[in-house]
């Protein structure tokens, strides 16, 4: 699997938040979706987006673990849909992705769409726990120079 580009996530991240609104079901009615919602985007990324959020959505339950264990008080069943979503991603494409996303990318894509669809408060709180995430990958203190710094509450 090649890089992911944020217009693939961003696919990817659609697809998965219609997957859990659908619990796991409607994997074609979804993909004709993406298919008619971005008809000039080459059909092996839409493909690519299709494959990462039902990676993602098989792997949840160990994504929403980590978040739990990271944020105690926010555990996903407290966590807005749509970050929920951004954060199940993430995590699945920097922990069992490609890894040819630096994940640092991968923060900051996610940090994009939490602005761009969820709450104010919510680019911060996607941040946050996607650095920790990002730190356990890379096995790092937080002076590595792939660290993101944490953003200021919005």
């Amino acid at each position: 699997m090649s890089s992911i580009t944020r217009g693939v996530r961003r696919m990817a991240f659609q697809a998965l938040f219609q997957l859990e609104a659908h619990n796991g079901q409607g994997l074609d009615l979804i993909a004709r979706g993406l298919d008619e919602e971005h008809p000039t985007v080459p059909a092996n990324d839409r493909a690519l987006a299709m494959k990462l959020a039902q990676d993602a959505w098989a792997n949840r339950f160990e994504a929403d673990k980590i978040m739990a264990e990271l944020a105690p008080t926010w555990p996903a069943h407290r966590q807005a849909a749509v970050d929920r979503a951004i954060l199940r991603l993430a995590h699945f494409d920097m922990t069992k992705g490609s890894g040819k996303t630096k994940p640092k990318v991968v923060v900051n894509d996610s940090v994009e769409f939490a602005k761009e669809f969820s709450t104010e408060k919510s680019p911060g709180f996607v941040n946050a726990l996607l650095d920790k995430v990002l730190k356990q990958v890379l096995g790092s203190a937080a002076g590595s120079e792939d660290a993101v710094e944490p953003r200021p509450p919005v």
